[in-house]
């Protein structure tokens, strides 16, 4: 494909035939000498979940150009984006030449002199600096004058064979070689992404701003963390709804069951996130689950003393339905009513799910009925009142060491509490650091690609005699080495 000049034309964008879209649908039009971004293609973008390949056909009016998009529609499983292109002649000096060999000999620099015109280079400079990897296709008139006009239209048949074969070498290439469009990091774009980096720049360029490519950038990456953080928590919602069955009999139990969840909503983060500057969003999402799990925690509390209260209720209900008929207002009583109330308290220790609250429950159930056993060991004549006061004693030193093992058990509670605390901080720097290391990897790479690309310029560069262009190149690839070993992940 040839790029020539920088002349903006109508853009277009084209998609795989399952999206519904049976022919191109412009993406930004020119309208009253402003560029406007149409929502119908920004609806089709965005459902484009694939990563996108993003191609440019630039040219001359009435050069075959909408012929080229109309082959590529409807073919390409991903996206294609076209502009405009032209035709050429492929001779050197009167000498045929390949088309990959007269894009080279166009974009020679030329040795300026004063009679040569201003700026004559910088197309030439621009296209080698941006577009260090470069493809040329040539296409012959593609048929008789009177056709033309209606190009897109007419058939096959009536198109020159020449020109038929060029074409389909031409998609041939796009659809094998073209690759997916990536941003700095390797961060593949898919159809919302690209869909978010046109907005940005067409609202750039009608504020009247320079469009920057870095800050275009770090506006996809507030949406696309965002997101991500939004996906990490429905994900870990979602997975909470399916693992986890409150309640636990323990919170140790329940923990073990988040700790996983929390690791898996993490890398779902991490994967559909990028640039994120400081942390921000993951100190969000750490916010975020960290309130989700208190509420798993709170909510794991509530639905066990809920069920312990129900089964308290139907086990000691029959209990509380004698005291009332005086079943235990009798000499030898107060023991009787005891030997019962253990019965009972034996059959609500070994019914099972009541989870984690149920010696608390039963412990406030016991406290709420003192009153209770206290008339009933009063009243009870059988007992001395020496013997009264031992049993008094008796309950006391009980109530103290289940108020003693509900203390301890709170501080264990706690203590877990933080430990968890503490796993999932690890956890969350232990994720940091290996996508750091990995972007840092993807870093090198590209520096590594792009200092190779540098240094082939910087050999063509000298050859054709252009020194001070060589020098000027060479700092360039000074500030590229630099970077590169300064690029260190703490």
């Amino acid at each position: 494909m040839r790029y020539m000049g920088p002349f903006p034309a109508k853009s277009t964008v084209e998609m795989a035939s399952e999206i519904n879209m049976p022919g191109p649908v412009c993406l930004i039009e020119n309208s009253d000498q402003e560029l406007v971004v149409k929502q119908e293609a920004l609806d089709i973008l965005s459902a484009i979940k694939q990563p996108v390949v993003v191609v440019a056909i630039v040219g001359l009016y009435r050069t075959g150009k909408s012929y080229l998009m109309n082959k590529l529609a409807g073919k390409q499983k991903v996206f294609v984006w076209t502009l405009r292109d032209f035709s050429l002649e492929l001779e050197i000096n009167g000498k045929p030449v390949t088309p990959d060999e007269y894009l080279e000999n166009s974009l020679a620099l030329i040795k300026e002199t004063d009679k040569t015109p201003k700026n004559l280079n910088e197309s030439r400079k621009c296209i080698r600096k941006f577009f260090p990897e470069k493809k040329c296709f040539v296409f012959d008139r593609p048929a008789d004058k009177t056709y033309l006009s209606k190009l897109e239209t007419i058939t096959e048949g009536d198109l020159s064979k020449e020109f038929v074969e060029q074409v389909g070498e031409f998609t041939s290439y796009i659809f094998s070689s073209a690759k997916v469009k990536t941003l700095s990091g390797g961060l593949k774009v898919d159809g919302p992404r690209l869909q978010s980096l046109v907005v940005t720049y067409v609202n750039a360029i009608r504020s009247g701003e320079l469009p920057c490519m870095e800050n275009a950038v770090l506006a996809l990456a507030q949406i696309e963390n965002s997101a991500a953080v939004q996906k990490a928590i429905e994900h870990y919602e979602e997975q909470i709804k399916q693992k986890v069955q409150l309640p636990t009999e323990t919170l140790q139990e329940l923990l073990d069951f988040l700790r996983p969840i929390e690791r898996e909503a993490l890398e779902v983060f991490m994967k559909n996130s990028f640039k994120d500057v400081d942390q921000m969003f993951q100190k969000e999402l750490k916010d975020l689950l960290d309130a989700r799990q208190d509420a798993v925690v709170k909510k794991n509390i509530d639905v066990s003393s809920a069920h312990c209260s129900d089964l308290l209720q139907d086990i000691f209900g029959p209990l509380e339905e004698e005291v009332k008929q005086g079943t235990f207002s009798k000499p030898g009583g107060y023991f009787l009513f005891l030997q019962r109330k253990q019965e009972l308290e034996k059959k609500y220790n070994q019914a099972p799910g009541k989870g984690l609250q149920a010696e608390k429950m039963l412990k406030a159930y016991f406290e709420s009925k003192e009153g209770v056993a206290a008339t009933l060991l009063k009243m009870d004549q059988s007992l001395t009142e020496k013997e009264k006061e031992i049993e008094v004693e008796r309950i006391k030193a009980e109530a103290a060491e289940a108020a003693n093992r509900e203390l301890k058990e709170m501080q264990t509670m706690q203590a877990q509490m933080m430990e968890e605390k503490e796993k999932s901080h690890r956890e969350h720097v232990r994720q940091l650091a290996e996508k750091m290391q990995q972007e840092q990897r993807q870093f090198m790479a590209e520096q590594q690609n792009l200092l190779f690309l540098k240094l082939q310029e910087q050999e063509r560069l000298l050859k054709e005699g252009f020194e001070k262009e060589s020098r000027k190149l060479q700092e360039e690839i000074e500030k590229i080495k630099s970077s590169s070993s300064s690029c260190t992940i703490l």
